[in-house]
């Protein structure tokens, strides 16, 4: 159970239920948990619409006017209402297209598949974007992958899309099936047609895709891994020579190796970092059998140079800074948090995530309200605190904080 929410067992449905209760089930925990892609959460009322929908008490176009009346007629608002409404309506819309097998495999099914999922939520959806965008990931350090100039985006789709359609399955091995798979869908998001919304309608195409084709497709890995999806999706995409990085497929073909196989690579963000702790630069086949994490030998080189800078452990940001310093504090939750968030911007689900904290309630009482009161994280949009994008990055004094706690690591380590 996460804060008090209320707390609905899909996974009790999913193994003791009806065939259909089992379907659905597994259905709207897939919705549910590719909402972490952007950080959101779904609000209690739409989980008890699920567990109705679940239950045979309504179907799914009753469940979607369900949510929608909700957020038409509620008079108390609550500070992440927008967040929730987003997260709601889109989980609906998603539950709504994976509960058909149906799919028009082309450029415009592809735009129409995003128009679909954010109907009634974005005013842009189903339109390609119309400019060129750049996004700071945690991953790389702050820096972003090269997305496609918009330009060119049709163009691109039309192409990935009729090579994909074109390309023939027949006697090729699960390597080779794994690989392509991973391939496609790669260049389809690095295209990143959309201006927001791009992770969520590529995996809910690409869920579609795969079972037109007849693969047994394990909703699992979507549900409860989206955000590693992503994130995968970045590394595959992210060159820099300079850094001595090279595309790195790894990652997201072992996220493909879950679903589609069966296997069990331990699918955490943290051995997505292209400076992985020594701790998190081995990601384990948690189905190996043997205490050394074991990985599969690849053609494709993986960074796996040790450094300390994503330890959230409060031991490791011992400092010695002078008590009267104007970047002094004495709250490791604090230090912490400077450390986590660096030079990048975070959602409040980012920062719980990365470091592993479930209770909303305490992290917003503990970590978030002190950073912020001693001005060491500021809003993006101080005005509105509730905006639905709403995201968190270090003040000035923050910086100096940070860039002092890692010159000191850097010194420890020399």
């Amino acid at each position: 159970m996460i804060g008090k929410q209320t707390y609905i067992d899909f996974d009790e449905y999913i193994r003791q239920g009806e065939p259909e209760q089992r379907e659905k089930a597994s259905i709207w925990q897939t919705a549910i948990g590719l909402q972490a892609v952007d950080g959101l959460k779904t609000s209690d009322y739409l989980n008890q619409t699920a567990r109705k929908h679940i239950e045979g008490e309504i179907d799914i176009d009753q469940a979607r006017e369900l949510i929608k009346t909700y957020y038409q007629s509620k008079t108390h608002h609550e500070p992440d209402d927008d967040e929730k409404q987003e997260a709601d309506k889109v989980s609906a819309n998603i539950a709504k297209i994976l509960s058909t097998r149906t799919l028009d495999f082309s450029t415009k099914g592809y735009i129409a598949m995003h128009r679909r999922i954010f109907e009634g939520v974005m005013k842009h959806a189903g339109e390609l974007r119309q400019y060129d965008i750049t996004k700071r990931e945690w991953v790389l350090e702050s820096d972003t992958v090269n997305y496609l100039n918009w330009e060119d985006l049709r163009r691109a789709l039309d192409y990935d899309i009729e090579q994909e359609r074109g390309f023939s399955y027949k006697n090729i091995s699960q390597d080779e099936l794994i690989t392509h798979v991973s391939r496609f869908v790669s260049g389809l998001w690095q295209i990143h047609a959309f201006g927001e919304g791009n992770t969520r309608t590529t995996a809910v195409f690409v869920i579609q895709y795969l079972r037109a084709l007849g693969f047994e497709v394990s909703n699992d890995p979507f549900a409860r891994h989206s955000w590693y999806f992503r994130n995968a999706l970045v590394r595959a995409n992210y060159k820099n020579a300079h850094k001595g990085i090279d595309y790195t497929p790894v990652y997201l073909e072992r996220f493909f190796r879950n679903l589609l196989l069966g296997e069990q690579w331990d699918l955490r963000n943290r051995y997505l970092h292209i400076h992985p702790t020594a701790e998190w630069s081995v990601q384990p086949n948690l189905a190996t059998p043997t205490s050394t994490p074991t990985s599969t030998p690849t053609s494709t080189p993986v960074t796996t140079r040790t450094s300390t800078r994503t330890s959230t452990r409060a031991s490791s940001f011992v400092t010695h800074l002078n008590p009267n310093s104007k970047i002094y504090t004495s709250n490791d939750n604090i230090i912490e948090l400077v450390r986590v968030v660096g030079h990048d911007e975070w959602s409040i689900r980012q920062m719980m995530d990365c470091k592993g904290l479930h209770d909303r309630k305490n992290f917003l009482a503990y970590h978030l309200e002190p950073s912020l009161q001693e001005k060491f994280l500021r809003r993006k949009y101080p005005d509105r605190p509730n905006h639905p994008r709403q995201r968190y990055l270090l003040t000035v004094k923050g910086l100096a904080l940070y860039e002092t706690l890692t010159k000191e690591e850097d010194d420890k380590h020399q």
